[in-house]
């Protein structure tokens, strides 16, 4: 099943500026866009005025409190479109998950994460950004200086720990990302900050930054490995699907075969 996205416009906006809109729903545990996964199962623009959209993911048990961060940050950029903002104009839905009644109907009452959880509740939805903020900059990280170490024989890791902003390359995909991650945990984006810090800013000396790395790189490895997994199981569980993923950029995954080498 593939997705639906008809008719093509209702008034002023456009099946592709919701799509557009969209783009910036994170699945927070891959760190892509939904539309790049091929999240969106369908987008419908109803003869009442109302833009329907629903959402799908790789299996029926996957985790209930991302599931409700995608389709709650859905609805939100959704709502921010000229038009959309009065209640009701705007239906987000979450289909074949286990929780999918649960979270839709709590979407549906701006109920919000804990009135739609209660108890069950743990951690709130900033505490949940928060952790995976941090997972997607250490992984981008890491991208931008395993790419330099590969295009400098002579670069040391141990000399890491030296690399600044300016030394990546400009407009570079790795390093736009990087970018954006820092800018969301509030990182300082000069040219001379160093590029090797925690998610609070704190640098390595010489001798921590081999195993900083290394930990940096699980942390990646982790991210991207789920990324193709879930792919994967998309395509499976909603065959041709895989048309509506976005194919992913160069370098961003490793083959598993490399992955003993990459963690020496």
């Amino acid at each position: 099943m593939t997705s639906t996205l008809m008719p093509a416009s209702t008034g002023e906006l456009t099946r592709d500026e919701v799509m557009t809109a969209l783009d910036v729903v994170l699945d927070p545990e891959l760190d892509e866009p939904i539309t790049d996964l091929g999240f969106v199962q369908s987008v419908t623009f109803r003869d009442d005025d109302v833009l329907e959209v629903h959402l799908r993911l790789p299996t029926s048990f996957c985790s209930p409190s991302f599931a409700y961060l995608m389709v709650s940050d859905a609805k939100d950029v959704l709502t921010a479109l000229p038009g959309y903002d009065a209640p009701g104009r705007v239906v987000v839905e979450l289909d074949d998950h286990h929780d999918s009644e649960r979270i839709n109907a709590g979407l549906a009452a701006d109920a919000g994460y804990r009135g739609t959880f209660g108890h069950e509740a743990e951690d709130s939805l900033d505490d949940l950004r928060a952790i995976f903020r941090r997972k997607a900059h250490t992984a981008a990280m890491e991208r931008c200086l395993t790419a330099l170490l590969r295009a400098d024989d002579e670069l040391a890791e141990a000399d890491l720990g030296t690399v600044t902003l300016a030394d990546l390359p400009s407009g570079d995909h790795a390093t736009d990302a990087l970018l954006r991650r820092r800018e969301a945990l509030g990182l300082p984006d000069a040219a001379d900050a160093p590029v090797m810090v925690d998610a609070t800013g704190r640098t390595y000396a010489t001798e921590e930054v081999p195993m900083a790395l290394r930990r940096a790189r699980s942390t990646r490895i982790s991210i991207d490995g789920n990324a193709h997994f879930c792919r994967g199981l998309l395509a499976t569980r909603y065959p041709g699907s895989d048309a509506d993923q976005a194919p992913r950029e160069p370098e961003t995954f490793f083959p598993l075969t490399t992955l003993k080498e990459q963690l020496r």
